[in-house]
C-alpha cells in the first residue's frame, strides 16, 4: 500500500488513503488517520469535514485488525 495524505487538514489530521484506491473518480476507499492514541477512519466519498463522520479505534485494536485482515486468522 502506498499512502496518499489527504490535502483537507482543517481538523489538524493528515488523512490519507491507499493507491490502490479503486473507481473512476479514485474516491472509492476509507481514509485513515493516525495520532499517538487514536486512529480516524472516514469513508473518503464523504466531504472533508473537522466534525465529519468517522470511526476511531485505539492502535492495538486497528494493528489486530489490520492483521486479521491480511491474514484471516
Amino acid at each position: 500500500m502506498i499512502r496518499k495524505t489527504s490535502a483537507e487538514h482543517a481538523s489538524g489530521l493528515a488523512w490519507f488513503k491507499s493507491s490502490y484506491s479503486s473507481g473512476s473518480e479514485g474516491d472509492s476507499c476509507v481514509e485513515i488517520a493516525t495520532t499517538p492514541h487514536v486512529i480516524h477512519i472516514r469513508d473518503s466519498k464523504n466531504p472533508p469535514s473537522p466534525h465529519g463522520p468517522h470511526l476511531t479505534f485505539p492502535p492495538a485494536t486497528w494493528t489486530a485488525f489490520i492483521s486479521y485482515a491480511a491474514t484471516g486468522e
